[in-house]
């Protein structure tokens, strides 16, 4: 049973959420969040045999750049699947639970509850999808393997039947095959894109037949069979189930005394056994001495990964119980049915069965295979629920899994199962809608954490820039995410068969093995992860309001954009996804028209015509509409989700116009939601007027309304209008900063803001009480030309205007009905920075390449204009960090005598990784790598004023020169592999300062 854990929000800048209902855990402030709020690295720990002190370093180390803590996971190379154990290690006697593994864990939880961190833990090696057991016990992973084989032309067949031995036969079935052939189409492999072949059957549906107990004891059947008609044929089919041995830690051993000589076998997944096998590990091998008490202080999340098991077919010994139980008929006529793609579809690609069966009937059999998954997601729920209930009582913390992530399952049955659902940059492709549909159930199960692992991408290893992660970041906060668990944190200290720069989980072929050991982690790193932290507090610390909901379901879940329309979009509206499965949930109530009130209060519900009802939705939605919430077909009448042999697609017909003609259900055409919402008097929280694409959120406390503002790719300029009536704030989430909105309008509980977004860039707004402590001004700007660049308040003296260059002279108009004239006819103009000096510190390997001290030497350069270090012969293989100045003389020629109240602001046109800016040696708040723009008038003085820059690089351009010299526990970089399938090496990447850096000079206007 699933425990409904309760969550208490705070109020504005600080709070308590009880987590798991046992203690209060204080959020921080948004200026300076706590770090269970902050973002946390994945640390991929080599094995438990690594020097605990560097391990301890590392903790301390990425506290020091504004990580919260990490996410422990023995890596073990991947279980054995990117490299074998390297010599000299020991994988037996450092495997996950032993007495070496228990030591290293206490000391890594004690190094977290010193500094006030959070820790989270993998449950098993690796992807903590299973643990050290005993190979034959039945709550580890099942594997369905299926065999078949042709009736010869006499019609009968009288031998040992296809596959006998291979396990416990579940099934055996007969069928006329009407048609043949052999399909070829390109699947994804491990090295890319490949060929995949098989057989694709059509079968007769009348001809299915169960034989099963046709099969003697020693496996031997003696079938006769009509005769086939022309170019058809009969076939055999058989299914064994058995424990399929699949480890998610694997090695080489001599000796198989304990379970830990063994590695680690993957549990069952679809039955809560599974989860019984985890408990009894850790009951009997972890939690010992210190390590409970120090889970319940410091514990976070007990975390497992996306589902990356591979099957035949995905099984366990329970399902054809099971399946009785969910479809009410046996599931053994039907096997054929399931050979292909049912299993892990995420990591299978290349792999997805060696022939497709479908029936001759209109929907070819595809009831049955929803019924299959059904009863997988049914079993797996029961894993989820049960492996959470042991983590609430034994552990003392929550639990977060990628829930069925890469299977063939439906994602969002399977969500509400866990404390802290998670997804993945990777396999979610930073698609926003994807995103939106994931979180749809958490918000509808009131969960306060949406996790992603984030960072994760192919062929970018050590060549990962900043600015790339903040735009994966940002898609994923405007999809409904509100935790980054960053891809990852390496291991800094010596490890076996490991050159310089140090150990490189995934052999440098993913992003990004953040370590000390990288340009960027003291030289702006945490001006990023402050970034991400500060919105993690306020979305993490409010309740999600979400405008609409769109029915959605998939037996299957893939990553794409759902809603088809640019209708809602396009008006602000913002939107989550619902599958059928949630609609049961006890969640989904309405009241007042509104769906799920206390949550996010979803205004109406859209149905399009190419999604797929179920009876039960049907059902559900009329209840609903009942109740008095919206219910919106678009395009017109959805088809029937087929279950079974499709006996209900008579009365789905019925119901359905039934449910087409009730009170508050609207047929619209395609892309005329947003028409007929307005029309029956709703409203987005947040209306969008601009010239691009702008994305929405909004998120609330009992005391502050938070608008979260995306522009998605380009820039977007216009004006965003929002339901509040008390004031606006800025929350500049990159300086922590907390300031009044003064150029605004309001009318009739309504607030407009102009926004001028760069591509890619956030705004954050938020509405209460003065929320700055000081006192604010009792008028503000309804109207200002596009020059005033800003407006700030002044104590005692109002507002004062930042005033640029203009060619006339215009007017501001203020709330009080005063005219204020806006003349910057004699402001000087912008004016682009030349002549830098370029320090580069080269960061390089050492002589002796078991060394992991980075050598380090300097050379200078002259630059007439910002130029990428791939454009400097001397650079152009270089790695490191960029030390630029430049000077300029302040007040600038052509501004007017005596110009004390002249700034300047300092614009940045790119940013390749990060920018760190000191102006006559004071340090500037950190760039928004998006828009890199920055006010420096508090900086200058009168004469010369020095500009310096520090800026660094990736590792990969020079890393790429030596790449055959580096070793990574005792193997190649991947890279160096893949060439040998044709993938030829990454190349050098631009770096360094690059584009225009411009001076942009205003005056101070106070009115």
């Amino acid at each position: 049973m699933r425990s409904n854990l309760p969550t208490a929000f705070l109020g504005l800048l600080t709070g308590a959420p009880v987590i798991n209902g046992l203690y209060p855990q204080d959020s921080g402030t948004f200026s300076n969040p706590a770090s269970r709020v902050r973002p946390r690295f994945r640390y991929w720990l080599p094995d438990a045999g690594v020097d605990a002190d560097a391990v301890i370093k590392d903790v301390i180390s990425a506290a020091s750049i504004g990580s919260g803590g990490m996410e422990f996971l023995p890596f073990y190379e991947y279980g054995g699947d990117i490299n074998p154990m390297p010599l000299g290690a020991n994988w037996a006697k450092h495997n996950f639970g032993t007495p070496e593994f228990n030591t290293l864990f206490e000391k890594v939880l004690e190094a977290h509850e010193e500094r006030g961190l959070v820790m989270d833990f993998a449950l098993g090696p690796n992807q903590g999808q299973g643990v050290p057991a005993h190979p034959d016990n039945e709550g580890l992973q099942w594997d369905m393997v299926p065999f078949t084989a042709e009736v010869s032309s006499s019609g009968s067949f009288n031998g040992i039947v296809p596959g006998w031995g291979t396990g416990n036969l579940v099934s055996m079935v007969t069928a006329l095959v009407k048609s043949n052939k052999t399909i070829t189409f390109e699947g994804s492999g491990l090295a890319g894109p490949q060929n995949v072949t098989y057989d694709d059957f059509k079968l007769g549906h009348r001809t299915l037949s169960e034989v099963t107990q046709r099969v003697d004891r020693q496996g031997r059947t003696r079938l006769s069979f009509p005769k086939a008609p022309q170019g058809s044929h009969y076939r055999i089919f058989t299914f064994y189930e058995r424990l399929s041995k699949h480890k998610n830690l694997k090695f080489t051993s001599k000796k198989h005394e304990a379970i830990f000589d063994n590695g680690s076998y993957a549990v069952d997944h679809f039955s809560g056994k599974g989860a019984t096998v985890v408990g009894q590990f850790w009951d009997e091998h972890i939690l010992k001495g210190n390590i409970p008490k120090l889970l319940a202080r410091v514990g976070n999340y007990a975390w497992e990964d996306s589902m990356e098991l591979t099957y035949n077919v995905s099984w366990s010994k329970s399902i054809p119980v099971r399946f009785q139980k969910v479809a009410g008929y046996s599931i053994k006529p039907y096997l054929p049915l399931l050979t292909f793609k049912q299993n892990t579809l995420g990591v299978q690609g290349a792999a997805p069965g060696p022939y497709r069966c479908t029936l001759d009937t209109e929907d070819e059999g595809i009831g049955y295979i929803n019924d299959f998954r059904a009863t997988l997601i049914d079993g797996y729920n029961e894993y989820l629920t049960t492996m959470a209930d042991w983590v609430h009582k034994k552990l003392h913390t929550q639990l977060s899994i990628q829930t069925a992530s890469g299977s063939s399952l439906d994602v969002l049955a399977a969500v509400p199962q866990v404390d802290a659902p998670e997804c993945e940059s990777l396999g979610y492709e930073d698609n926003i809608d994807s995103y939106r549909a994931f979180s749809g159930p958490a918000r509808l199960t009131g969960k306060r954490v949406v996790s992603n692992e984030m960072g994760a991408v192919r062929n970018a290893g050590l060549q990962y820039h900043l600015p790339h992660l903040v735009f994966q970041v940002n898609r994923a906060f405007m999809g409904g995410v509100n935790q980054m668990v960053l891809h990852g944190q390496s291991y800094s200290g010596p490890y076996y068969g490991t050159t310089w720069p140090g150990h490189v989980p995934f052999n440098y072929l993913f992003a990004e093995p953040f370590s000390p050991r990288l340009p960027s982690w003291n030289n702006g790193l945490k001006g990023t992860m402050d970034y991400i932290a500060r919105n993690q507090h306020v979305l993490q610390n409010g309740t999600p309001k979400v405008d609409v909901v769109i029915y959605n379901k998939q037996s299957a879940s893939t990553i794409r954009r759902i809603y088809q329309g640019d209708d809602l979009l396009a008006r602000g509206w913002s939107w989550n996804y619902l599958s059928a499965d949630n609609l049961n949930d006890k969640h989904a109530t309405v009241r007042d028209g509104i769906l799920t009130p206390d949550g996010p209060a979803w205004k109406a519900l859209i149905v399009e015509n190419t999604q797929n009802l179920t009876l039960g939705s049907i059902e559900s939605l009329g209840s609903f509409a009942k109740k008095g919430l919206p219910i919106i077909f678009t395009g017109g009448a959805p088809a029937y989700f087929v279950r079974g042999d499709g006996a209900g697609r008579k009365k789905f017909k019925t119901q359905l116009s039934r449910l087409l003609k009730a009170r508050n259900v609207y047929t619209v055409g395609p892309g005329k939601v947003a028409d007929k919402l307005k029309s029956l008097g709703l409203l987005p929280q947040i209306q969008t007027s601009a010239n691009g694409t702008l994305y929405t959120s909004w998120t609330e406390t009992s005391k502050v309304g938070y608008a979260f503002l995306y522009a998605d790719m380009v820039r977007s300029t216009g004006s965003v209008t929002i339901r509040a009536k008390q004031s606006p704030f800025y929350f500049n989430a990159w300086t922590g900063e907390i300031t009044p909105v003064l150029i605004y309008k309001q009318d009739k509980g309504f607030v407009t803001i102009p926004v001028n977004l760069a591509g890619n860039q956030t705004l954050l707004l938020a509405f209460g009480d003065n929320l700055t402590r000081s006192p604010l001004p009792k008028y503000h700007v309804n109207t200002a030309p596009s020059n005033v660049l800003d407006a700030q308040s002044v104590k005692g003296r109002g507002i004062s205007l930042q005033v640029s260059r203009s060619l006339t002279s215009s007017k501001a108009v203020l709330s009080n009905g005063k005219h204020v004239i806006i003349d910057g006819r004699n402001i000087p103009g912008s004016f682009q920075l030349s002549k830098w000096n370029l320090t580069a510190e080269h960061w390089e390997a050492p002589q002796d390449l078991e060394s992991l001290d980075t050598a380090k030497r300097n050379t200078t350069h002259e630059l007439k204009t910002p130029t990428s270090w791939t454009e400097i012969p001397a650079l152009a293989n270089a790695s490191g960090v960029g030390y630029y100045t430049t000077s300029i003389q302040w007040p600038p020629k052509g501004a007017p005598s005596g110009s004390k109240s002249l700034g300047a602001y300092i614009q940045f046109s790119r940013v390749v990784d990060v920018i760190q800016v000191t102006i006559n040696g004071k340090r500037l708040p950190p760039l928004d790598v998006t828009n890199a723009v920055a006010d420096i008038g508090p900086y200058l003085k009168e004469g010369k004023n020095v500009i310096s820059l520090t800026v660094p690089t990736t590792f990969w351009n020079y890393l790429r020169t030596i790449i055959t010299e580096l070793e990574s526990s005792g193997s190649q970089p991947l890279p160096l592999t893949l060439q040998s399938f044709g993938m030829p090496l990454v190349v050098a990447t631009e770096e360094g300062l690059v584009g225009t850096v411009t001076i942009k000079p205003y005056q101070t206007l106070v009115c």
